[in-house]
């Protein structure tokens, strides 16, 4: 499989895991099945013909844009990125702004889809977080829904990809257990998109290992990797899947969204459609656990392994397919 149709399928398969979460994101299990059968939701909900992607995808997007901008400094250009991309939820189409990520000519783009409170307040505030620097205490899952860019930018050096998804995760989400996420999504996308047919269990641990040396000063380190392990090993048991995502929390918060949906790419990593649809049906944030499972399963598996349910109807497939396509191209081409 070329290592661009990888870079495609992250990005898209992304896009569909959010699309497909998003319909039932604020309900709780009783209504998702009530509403959508015994198996809850499996198709997207269509409006006005599309299925509609979340802020998640949005910022995706933005944190892409800041990534490919020249300069040395990939973190502040993210950062500028999704100050534009604030613009878009409170203007209306056209608002004055300096358009560095290229994406404010986008109108789909300045629809406003259940932004998330911490991402507005740190990007109003004007003063951009770190790991070393926080400036809020945020361990939402904000920071590693939009991190897999990341890893697509960086696939030749996994631990500078954690580190970038460390780093523009920080930027809104500063504690250890909103960022360490987003670095653990950065490495196991380099992975996955730089190795054919790599499982995605051995790049999950690969990514542990990696972060074990990396951030020993996190406070809840421990804690993290705890979850991560419990993860994996829900994946390869027999208790039903919506116990075994109970087990690991609802993905309101960064480690759990990871935890939920690296169980679901684990035991789904050779059927996207199923991986997506489990990652989703449950009364947690169903669109960032669907949008995190949707990055590491097309990471692996590749655009065209997605079926076209998933793809013909999304929003903006086609800037995700040229975002993905800007990225493969910044990074040298085939490595493979």
């Amino acid at each position: 499989m070329h290592r661009q149709d990888r870079y495609r399928g992250c990005l898209v398969g992304g896009g569909a895991g959010d699309a497909l979460g998003y319909a039932v994101e604020f309900l709780g299990e009783e209504a998702i099945f009530g509403r959508y059968g015994e198996e809850g939701i499996r198709a997207f909900r269509l409006v006005d013909g599309i299925a509609q992607i979340s802020d998640d995808t949005q910022m995706t997007l933005f944190t892409a844009a800041g990534l490919l901008l020249p300069g040395e400094d990939k973190v502040q250009n993210v950062w500028e990125c999704y100050n534009e991309w604030y613009v878009t939820q409170f203007h209306a189409f056209g608002a004055a702004g300096k358009n560095l990520s290229g994406l404010m000519g986008v109108q789909a783009l300045w629809a406003p889809r259940a932004p998330g409170r911490t991402c507005l307040a740190a990007i109003s505030g004007g003063k951009p977080g770190s790991p070393s620097h926080p400036i809020n205490h945020s361990k939402g899952c904000g920071g590693v829904m939009r991190a897999a860019p990341a890893g697509l930018i960086s696939p030749e050096n996994p631990m500078n990809a954690a580190i970038l998804g460390a780093k523009t995760s920080a930027l809104t989400h500063c504690h250890d257990l909103g960022w360490l996420p987003g670095a653990m999504l950065g490495h196991m996308v380099a992975q996955l998109v730089s190795v054919e047919n790599l499982p995605i269990e051995k790049a999950a641990r690969k990514a542990l290992f990696a972060l074990t040396y990396e951030y020993a000063h996190a406070p809840d380190l421990r804690v993290f990797l705890d979850l991560m392990e419990r993860a994996i090993e829900l994946a390869h048991a027999d208790a039903p899947e919506l116990d075994a995502i109970h087990t690991l929390g609802e993905g309101w918060v960064g480690d759990e969204a990871m935890a939920i949906a690296l169980y679901c790419a684990i035991r789904h990593e050779n059927d996207f459609a199923a991986g997506i649809i489990a990652a989703v049906n449950h009364k947690g944030d169903s669109d960032s656990t669907g949008a995190i499972a949707g990055n590491l399963l097309g990471a692996k598996l590749g655009y065209e392994a997605i079926p076209d349910e998933f793809k013909d109807k999304l929003e903006l497939r086609e800037l995700l397919l040229s975002m993905a396509d800007r990225l493969y191209e910044q990074t040298g081409g085939d490595l493979t």
